[in-house]
């Protein structure tokens, strides 16, 4: 079974959509406070009792919380130095803005071949680009212990 990660802002932005002007930054605080535990068993447990506190006051806050719980806390299953890239959408959204710019610029595409090649082009720059920055994305060496794919496992590349 393949985890799908929930951005946490987004997650965040709807679920005050669902609380009262006067108590955002109160519900902003308590839901935060999950995301701010040590690993994924006490994240799910926080995030239980936050639920389970705003169920009276905020039933409809509640309910989105019992059902994102999964989505939002996938991320809390791996390694600690991974969480920070995980929690967010914002990678993927940068990588679609990037396409999206690069093929406004040409308009109409001739063929769909054409826009293959050019997404295509587009994901192998930026492969390349976060494989290089190794401090911004995540290293083969980092990934290694939490995959069983032996090529992930191979050493990384030499840099020059």
């Amino acid at each position: 079974m393949t985890t799908w990660q929930r951005c946490r802002v987004h997650f965040q932005r709807n679920a005050l959509a669902h609380a009262g002007k006067s108590s955002r930054r109160v519900v902003s605080a308590f839901i935060a406070t999950a995301f701010a535990q040590p690993d994924h068993a006490a994240a799910k447990a926080q995030w239980r009792q936050v639920a389970d506190q705003m169920r009276p006051k905020l039933p409809k806050l509640a309910t989105l919380m019992d059902g994102a719980e999964e989505d939002v806390l996938a991320y809390m299953t791996f390694p600690q130095q991974h969480r920070s890239k995980l929690h967010s959408t914002n990678p993927i959204e940068r990588l679609n803005g990037e396409i999206k710019r690069r093929t406004d610029v040409v308009g109409i595409f001739p063929n769909e071949a054409s826009i293959r090649r050019l997404v295509g082009a587009i994901l192998m720059e930026q492969t390349e680009e976060w494989t290089v920055q190794r401090g911004r994305y995540l290293t083969l060496e980092t990934l290694a212990p939490v995959c069983d794919d032996v090529l992930v496992s191979l050493p990384a590349a030499q840099r020059d």
